[in-house]
């Protein structure tokens, strides 16, 4: 008899859990409260990345999940994911130095660049910094309209889509988790799949399971449309930016946004998007930018950076994590494979619920 899984949350994560699920022909249903990518991933910077990680284990997981994409694009075909490559000068000096050599020696591709060699590779920005580094094999991904793509190809596969439905509890029979709770009554299962990103916790809470969780506050900034004026993803010393197909520049207001700790915006949403506006004008001196949206988000990110992947109790997965824009398509393999084969994948040992006693 076939297993019936419900996966809970319709951002990326549940998105490409519920697509590699149904590709495996698992009886699977995805349930939210909102619409597809209503959250996190609806606001997302979208940098593909390995040359950001927490530590060795973590570096190979991000450098599993660039090429995860890369198949993700070719089953879905249409995968709004594009390679352009980052170029990084947020760091100088020593400081840069040990990135380079960090990098250089786990064998992932990276240069560095002059000023001149910069310029060619960017014209349009003003001051180019004397050295740079280059990670060509880098990517950005739409994660809304990826979100929804995954949801498309799911339901091509056979799962059901449940949206503006709130999930109120998790139902446990006999010592192990029997289903979900929702707004509208019981939904019975075999198997529950937890991929609700800031609102897991309220859902664990019941069952007497803590999850620890930063509270991490971002705001992506958004310009009007403008001529072509960048060819990679750029980090400066004041933000990461990079230009979208239909012309907008996309920045994150904080700088160093990866590893950004701060629990508190440092000053309204308005005036860190005025703020991140100067910064794009010194830039792009010739682009007179304006930004047109500001979107606030919260970042699902477990107590100590970390994924959080695994059975949490009997019947019951955890799919926790940031930055979902790198991670997800391999999330979503990975996941699906322990779940309907029943084994451990290696790479998700670290990250397992249980760590956190």
């Amino acid at each position: 008899m076939t297993e019936r899984i419900l996966v809970v949350g319709a951002g990326v994560i549940g998105a490409a859990i519920a697509f590699q699920l149904a590709q495996g022909r698992a009886d699977v249903t995805l349930v939210d409260a909102a619409t597809p990518a209503s959250g996190a991933s609806g606001r997302s910077f979208g940098w593909i990345n390995a040359s950001f990680s927490l530590d060795v284990h973590h570096f190979g997981l991000r450098v599993a999940a660039m090429a995860a994409h890369h198949r993700l694009g070719t089953d879905l075909g249409d995968a709004p994911t594009t390679w352009p490559g980052t170029l990084a000068w947020d760091e100088a000096g020593e400081a840069q130095d040990r990135t380079f050599a960090r990098l250089t020696e786990a064998g992932y591709p990276v240069r560095r660049l002059s000023r001149s060699e910069f310029r060619r590779m960017e014209p349009a920005i003003a001051t180019p910094p004397e050295i740079a580094l280059h990670y060509p094999t880098e990517g950005v991904t739409d994660l809304a309209s990826l979100t929804h793509r995954l949801i498309a190809g799911a339901g091509r596969h056979g799962a059901r889509i449940l949206l503006g439905l709130p999930v109120t509890g998790i139902l446990t029979h006999g010592g192990r988790v029997s289903g979900l709770q929702t707004a509208e009554g019981p939904l019975p299962a075999d198997r529950v799949v937890l991929a609700a990103g800031t609102g897991t916790l309220e859902l664990l809470a019941p069952l007497g399971l803590g999850l620890p969780m930063l509270h991490r506050p971002a705001i992506i900034l958004k310009t009007q449309p403008l001529p072509p004026l960048l060819s990679h993803i750029l980090v400066t010393p004041a933000m990461e930016i990079r230009q979208e197909a239909d012309g907008r520049l996309l920045a994150p207001t904080s700088p160093n946004h990866q590893a950004d700790d701060s629990t508190a915006f440092s000053a309204p949403p308005e005036d860190l998007a005025d703020q991140s506006i100067r910064h794009i004008a010194e830039l792009l001196p010739q682009a007179a930018p304006r930004w047109q949206e500001a979107l606030r988000a919260f970042r699902p990110v477990p107590g100590d950076g970390l994924p959080v992947m695994g059975e949490a109790v009997e019947g019951l997965y955890l799919a926790v994590m940031h930055s979902g824009a790198t991670l997800a398509a391999l999330a979503g393999e990975l996941a699906a494979k322990e779940i309907l084969d029943g084994k451990d994948e290696p790479l998700l040992a670290p990250y397992r619920p249980g760590r956190f006693g």
